[in-house]
């Protein structure tokens, strides 16, 4: 549960984990931004089994950046635990499971190990983790972005709620499963993805107020396209 060193980033399919999603007073941990939302859902079997879910006090002003993005305010996190009861919570709830995230590796993971150090002596998470970002961009190469919310649209699953912790940990969970499916048949070599007959590169699928299309990685050089048929 908690160790000298982090868990190893895996690259694995597996039946039983917990997703987790932390919303932050901003982009760096590094700079003294905090977490001021938690959430995650434990998965078994494939299935959700449990959830937790809480505001985090972070005892500084959230920057307006962040508020933007995920609606947060100052005013919400007030009366919220402050960090040290928050994470015990936390880190009770995802035990010694496997974590799953989407851009854990350089994002949600950075803030759970230094929020760690300072209340727990210096000891961090040992759980292995998942990024599902990482997968995506292996077994997904025809997709231009691989925002969670990209993937989701993609796989018709609705993000509604993105950008607050628990609807992404939801929205993440069915997106890592679907990336299963995706790798085998990418791995398989069942996937078909065009190149450009002007330029040569690959072709990502891009969108417009029209829907999608094959568009050159090459652009703005290389402007060509492809309908895609439905």
């Amino acid at each position: 549960m908690l160790g000298d060193k982090l868990g190893n980033s895996i690259d694995e399919f597996v039946a039983d984990y917990v997703v987790f999603d932390f919303e932050t007073t901003g982009l760096n941990p590094f700079d003294g931004d905090r977490i001021i939302e938690m959430s995650a859902v434990r998965v078994i079997n494939h299935e959700v089994v449990d959830k937790f879910a809480t505001l985090v006090n972070p005892e500084q002003p959230i920057s307006p950046g962040a508020t933007a993005i995920n609606g947060i305010t100052d005013d919400m996190v007030k009366d919220a635990p402050k960090m040290k009861e928050a994470l015990t919570e936390f880190i009770d709830f995802i035990g010694d499971d496997i974590l799953v995230g989407h851009n854990i590796k350089s994002f949600d993971m950075n803030f759970l190990k230094i929020e760690c150090m300072l209340q727990f002596d210096g000891k961090v998470p040992d759980n292995d983790y998942i990024d599902t970002v990482l997968i995506a961009r292996h077994c997904m190469p025809e997709l231009a972005h691989r925002n969670l919310t990209v993937l989701a649209e993609h796989f018709g699953l609705s993000s509604e709620g993105a950008h607050r912790a628990l609807a992404d940990c939801l929205m993440n969970q069915k997106v890592y499963e679907r990336l299963k499916e995706e790798t085998e048949r990418f791995e398989n070599g069942d996937k078909t993805i065009p190149i450009c007959s002007i330029c040569g590169r690959r072709m990502v699928i891009r969108k417009s107020r029209y829907g999608e299309f094959w568009g050159c990685t090459g652009y703005p050089n290389c402007k060509n396209t492809i309908n895609i048929l439905r």
